[in-house]
């Protein structure tokens, strides 16, 4: 079986790597393919998966490239977590949002739709590539921001896709250790968008435990939110709503401390990770190390290899199990599009990902699901057809772009900054 990494140089590889070597018994991969067109980069990544390769008896081959077309010919599951622009565009992505007085962050407001102007032209393009060199393959998106992406794929792709993301899997991790229980006994009632979803209820071995798992989340907010009015503004909201809320929900229901908090900060998060990923790369190219180093906690994406493995190990052992995934809607939610990307539990099989029917969501979820779906239909439609009428009206949709005058403004900046990307 091959595997494709298409972003192969990102500082989270090895951990995927490590991910793979202890799951062999369900997933028999027999080459792995390490694509990046950042050389420098890919060396020290895959030098290192060789070193672990070695020392857990070189299971599979591991091969290089930055040729994407070599990459995915023939590749069984073809794994994208590419960054259009590198860590450098993040930044100007965020230095927009501040110099404009909005949210700016990698996948929520003007920093979200830069990223997904950038990155929808090329991943379709490995989906093209894929249609061609694998079309039995099955791409698994990770790139973000994860939600547009996988909507792009299908509604423009012929091939089999499911977005990922390691927020759904983070939960279910706490909620075992909250109740001293096993992943597969924990039932989350999750709807939702990548990076926009609520947990209407908890249930572990079929007692809904809701309350409890709450009061727990709550008690970890002061490390999850250290400003006071954002931290409050959370606390308030899963009161009031008796749900726990995805981390990003943040930046919709505390919009002005979250602005404030950014603005407070002298460097962005992409120039704080850019002194993380010095360090990682620095301990990546010593050739005694053969394992993940400890040092890539700090990097964020906890339980990426564990969302990535157990979505492949499902689809390649036809488990029919179920998992939170990015997929298409196909009337699991009511009131959305058949060909939108939500985020809900589905039944995973050799055929991709089965969106779970789900009660309808309630006024408080679905007005915000609903203009953020809106949003994120345009801004693809924007980037495929190149159209600056379109980005437009995207912007306009967003609760946190600016109104008229200012999306103007925005977009204007945004195209100028973005010149090396977008070919408009």
């Amino acid at each position: 079986m091959k595997l494709a990494v298409i972003g192969g140089a990102s500082s989270y590889t090895p951990e995927l790597i490590e991910g793979l070597y202890d799951r062999l018994d369900r997933i028999p991969v027999t080459e792995v393919w390490m694509m990046d067109p950042n050389t420098e980069r890919l060396n020290i990544t895959v030098g290192l998966a060789r070193r672990m390769g070695k020392k857990h008896g070189n299971p599979f081959e591991i091969h290089q490239t930055d040729d994407m077309r070599e990459a995915v010919k023939g590749a069984a599951f073809v794994l994208t977590q590419i960054r259009v622009g590198g860590i450098q565009a993040r930044i100007g992505d965020e230095k927009l949002g501040k110099k404009h007085g909005i949210i700016g962050q990698e996948t929520t407001g003007v920093g979200g739709f830069a990223c997904a102007l950038r990155t929808i032209p090329k991943i379709l393009e490995i989906a093209h590539a894929m249609e061609e060199l694998a079309p039995d393959g099955m791409m698994i998106n990770f790139t973000n921001p994860a939600g547009i992406v996988a909507e792009s794929v299908l509604r423009h792709s012929t091939i089999k896709s499911v977005g990922l993301c390691n927020v759904p899997v983070g939960m279910i991790m706490h909620v075992t250790k909250f109740m001293d229980c096993k992943p597969e006994e924990i039932e989350l009632d999750y709807v939702g968008l990548n990076h926009l979803s609520w947990v209407r209820s908890f249930k572990v071995a079929g007692k809904d435990v809701t309350k409890e798992c709450i009061a727990k989340f709550a008690e970890m907010a002061p490390e999850e939110w250290p400003d006071d009015d954002i931290r409050n503004g959370m606390l308030l909201a899963f009161d009031q709503l008796g749900m726990f809320m995805n981390y990003y929900l943040q930046h919709f229901y505390c919009t002005d401390a979250v602005i404030a908090d950014y603005a407070s900060r002298d460097t962005t998060r992409g120039e704080d990770i850019i002194a993380v990923e010095e360090t990682l790369f620095a301990k990546y190219a010593q050739e005694d190390l053969a394992e993940k180093p400890e040092e890539l906690s700090k990097r964020g994406g906890a339980h990426y290899s564990t969302a990535a493995f157990h979505l492949i190990d499902a689809i390649h052992n036809d488990t029919q199990n179920s998992q939170i995934v990015c997929c298409r809607n196909n009337g699991a939610i009511p009131g959305f599009d058949d060909d939108a990307a939500v985020e809900i539990p589905s039944i995973i099989s050799k055929d991709g990902a089965a969106g779970i029917p789900q009660e309808a969501p309630a006024p408080i979820i679905r007005g915000l699901m609903q203009q953020m779906k809106a949003y994120e239909t345009l801004t693809i439609k924007a980037a495929v057809e190149r159209d600056k009428k379109v980005a437009f009206e995207a912007m306009l949709t967003h609760p946190l772009m600016p109104g008229a005058l200012g999306c103007q403004a925005l977009l204007d900046d945004l195209l100028e900054v973005n010149k090396p990307y977008l070919d408009w």
